[in-house]
């Protein structure tokens, strides 16, 4: 069964942030939602076009009451290096999640590739909409770096759910 489930609380967590800060689950939660995005690190060219686009829909999320945070088990170093090759200074950047954490979350974690720019070990993608009392709204966990969910999409799908108090799904547990 997975650690978390929809309509079950989302564990508090802090990361350190690339501006200095810190990023506090249980402190930042938007006013409707709060948009926990996972990706791979600075070594992934789709994490670069995912995370470019998210930069880019901000003021959408903001708009929605969402407040949005990306984050990667890199080092403070390389994920300077996102922010200074990617051009994803307006986002709130986390790093330095741990694995425990990343697992808890369900995060699926692997194992760099010899001879790659991968980390010895990073999760890979992960998408949760958390909700004001933190409580999981909305995931999408993938093993693999392609497919993700469209942030076009996941903003109809917020107007939907906020203009018909549309309820979590797929809380049942065994």
């Amino acid at each position: 069964m997975p650690n978390i489930m929809p309509t079950r609380a989302v564990p508090d967590f802090t990361v350190p942030l690339i501006d200095g800060g810190q990023f506090q689950l249980s402190q930042r939660l938007g006013d409707n939602f709060t948009l926990l995005l996972f990706y791979r690190g600075v070594h992934c060219p789709i994490c670069k076009m995912q995370v470019r686009e998210l930069q880019r829909k901000l003021g959408d999320f903001a708009e929605r009451g969402v407040t949005v945070v990306a984050i990667s088990m890199d080092s403070k170093e390389r994920a300077q290096k996102s922010v200074d090759e990617w051009g994803v200074d307006e986002l709130l950047l986390g790093y330095g999640l741990s694995e425990d954490l990343a697992r808890d979350l369900d995060l699926y974690i692997s194992s760099g590739r010899p001879g790659s720019e991968e980390p010895s070990i990073f999760s890979e993608p992960g998408m949760l909409l958390v909700k004001p009392d933190q409580t999981l709204y909305f995931t999408s966990i993938q093993s693999m770096p392609f497919t993700r969910p469209p942030f076009d999409e996941l903003l109809k799908g917020i107007d939907y759910a906020l203009e018909n108090d549309y309820p979590a799904r797929g809380e049942l547990a065994k």
